[in-house]
């Protein structure tokens, strides 16, 4: 009776997070205007400094692993994290939370732009709505930064990171290389890097 008990507590207990989980990731694809990288201060916001599901290391970690696979960022942020908190479970549910609202939205807003696509109000709207966007991008990227080039732990200047960072933005906006290339470079560059400083 009391593995039943207990067994029902954890079913209980169980369920409770996969609705929280819904619900969490159902505000966060009803409120992320602008998709993308515009996504990533509510996602910290809810996932790391209120329920603290993962870390702001892991955050940004996962903002990265996002990046480099196929998909938007939004769904394959979602995913990971339902993943790392509930398993397979979990990756389903945040992911159907996160693509619900959109796809509602995106349905009615795409008719009602074919309908008054002309109205005067509607282009104000959408002109006001993409500087809030680029607000909400600069956040989240300032955000990823501080916790890329400084040490979380101790706040010293992680001078790899500096260094790295500083040299893809130049590659990225003078060349216009790829950024799967950048990142992969990257990777590579800190690989050796760590390897000769533990050889010395």
């Amino acid at each position: 009776m009391c593995w039943s008990n207990g067994y029902l507590y954890e079913r209980q207990e169980a369920e409770k997070m996969i609705l929280w989980l819904f619900l969490a990731f159902l505000q966060i694809g009803a409120l992320s205007f602008g998709g993308g990288y515009a996504a990533m201060p509510l996602l910290q916001s809810i996932v790391v400094d209120h329920y603290h599901w993962v870390s702001i290391v892991d955050f940004t970690n996962l903002v990265t692993i996002s990046q480099m696979t196929p998909g938007p960022i939004s769904i394959n942020a979602a995913t990971f994290v339902g993943e790392q908190i509930f398993g397979m479970g979990g990756a389903i549910v945040a992911t159907l939370g996160v693509v619900i609202p959109s796809t509602i939205f995106v349905s009615i807003l795409a008719w009602l732009y074919e309908k008054y696509t002309d109205m005067e109000l509607l282009q104000g709207i959408l002109k006001f709505l993409r500087s809030v966007v680029v607000a909400m991008i600069l956040s989240a990227g300032i955000t990823i930064l501080m916790s890329a080039i400084f040490d979380q732990a101790t706040k010293n200047v992680h001078w790899r990171g500096l260094i790295i960072f500083i040299v893809a933005l130049v590659v990225l906006r003078k060349w216009k290389t790829d950024p799967i290339v950048v990142m992969i470079g990257c990777g590579v560059a800190e690989l050796i890097s760590q390897l000769v400083f533990h050889l010395l």
